[in-house]
């Protein structure tokens, strides 16, 4: 799983991540394609880039964490985006603000592509890892675009209000 977000504004987000899948009491896993190499050389666009592809390279799911600024983030993560939809990866858009559909803050890359939004849950994001690359596979099969968003019923068979 390659999760793309505003480094500067949402790592607490991310991090709030890792610990769920850390924490041996809850049901939340991912592997992690930004732990798989260190990016370590922040001054050079194209060595960091380089090193992004290799984890593109191991990975099968593009989550994307949106927040208030993800849309008007150009150097990364709309390339990262970008990249996911040239290797035909699942999206997962995750609502940061909650929204349980896509919202005015989707990014323009990923706004009328093959995608599914959630709100911010671990519940609810588990069971989007573990879902929506079959779905992903079934509706592009089909020739299937646009967002998509679970139904109430999904969030009510999680214990989560709809």
């Amino acid at each position: 799983t390659y999760i793309c977000f505003d480094g500067h504004t949402d790592m607490n987000y991310y991090l709030l991540m890792k610990a769920w899948k850390d924490n041996e009491n809850q049901e939340f896993n991912f592997s992690n394609a930004h732990d798989i190499n260190s990016a370590n050389d922040s001054s050079q666009e194209e060595s960091i880039k380089r090193q992004l592809r290799e984890r593109f390279a191991n990975s099968k799911l593009l989550v994307v964490l949106i927040g208030e600024k993800t849309k008007y983030l150009t150097k990364f993560v709309k390339w990262e985006m970008e990249v996911a939809l040239r290797l035909d990866l699942p999206i997962i858009g995750v609502n940061l603000n909650k929204a349980k559909g896509r919202d005015d803050l989707c990014p323009p890359t990923i706004r009328d592509e093959l995608a599914i939004y959630v709100p911010f849950g671990q519940k609810i994001i588990a069971h989007a890892i573990d879902n929506w690359p079959a779905s992903h596979a079934k509706h592009k099969a089909e020739g299937k675009t646009g967002a998509y968003h679970y139904p109430d019923s999904v969030y009510q068979s999680l214990g989560l209000t709809a």
